[in-house]
């Protein structure tokens, strides 16, 4: 097993398995683990020995609780959140434009930035006891890029994303599948790992230019942001996370208090 102690990368059989690695924090995300996923999807089409990859997280609790928060701080531009959605958007885009499938083996929570990986990849499987959301709109307030609102868009229908941002609810294994977010419900870690291998090893063994272009085919059906300095849905970004708004649920959150909006 290779990697850094927060993503861990193992392979066998064309089948590689990526683990977020922070279980004492839930899996969330440094800045630098969303570097390591486009930097292992990268060696992963080079190399091109790999059929089918694995992305879970370490532990049962949690796939992975979204971004680590306390890196926010260093936020003091609108060009800082910028730059964070479009660092986020080629993670989400590495992960789309992946040759090979990838499925997201999901235990527990599922929040945020973990969400969004989720859904960026192809296959998604979780425990009963998985919940997955995007919760910023009691947390945070900051909000989803374009390019997450069209993944998620593109999965459950514009409605429901609306639902589950503005309630800000955490949504079950069971509505899940129901809803079309996820493929599958198992009944728990141990399960999910053999489901995972089993699915990655049966689509190993199939044409894998198939897979490939049929992937591709619907990324680009999908559609792209505008290149250039200015794309569409900046303004939101810039709207949001240079808000007091969002520095007062940044602090709350690690505060561990109720935040307290006021819409500016």
């Amino acid at each position: 097993m290779t990697g850094t102690d927060e993503i861990l990368y193992a392979a066998q059989d064309g089948i590689g398995r990526l683990t977020l690695n922070r279980p004492q924090a839930r899996n969330a995300l440094t800045f630098g683990m969303y570097q390591g996923l486009i930097d292992r999807c990268a060696r992963i089409e080079a190399e091109a020995d790999i059929k089918a990859l694995i992305i879970t997280g370490a532990g049962d609790k949690a796939f992975a609780a979204g971004t680590d928060i306390a890196q926010f701080r260093s936020f003091t531009s609108a060009q800082d959140a910028i730059d964070y959605e479009r660092f986020m958007d080629r993670v989400m885009g590495a992960l789309e434009r992946l040759p090979v499938p990838t499925i997201a083996a999901i235990a527990g929570a599922c929040t945020g930035g973990g969400a969004a990986i989720a859904a960026a990849c192809d296959l998604r499987i979780v425990t009963r006891d998985a919940r997955l959301g995007f919760p910023i709109a009691r947390t945070l307030g900051n909000c989803l890029s374009l390019g997450n609102l069209r993944r998620l868009s593109s999965l459950i229908g514009p409605a429901r994303v609306k639902d589950m941002v503005f309630t800000a609810r955490l949504v079950g294994a069971e509505e899940a599948l129901a809803i079309g977010l996820i493929g599958e419900v198992v009944e728990d870690a141990e399960a999910l790992a053999v489901r995972a291998t089993d699915l990655a090893a049966l689509m190993a063994g199939h044409a894998p230019l198939t897979l490939q272009a049929t992937k591709e085919g619907l990324r680009r059906l999908q559609g792209e942001d505008a290149p250039g300095d200015e794309r569409p849905g900046d303004d939101l970004i810039r709207l949001c996370y240079t808000s007091a708004d969002f520095r007062e649920g940044m602090e709350a959150f690690l505060a561990k208090r109720p935040p307290a909006w006021t819409g500016r």
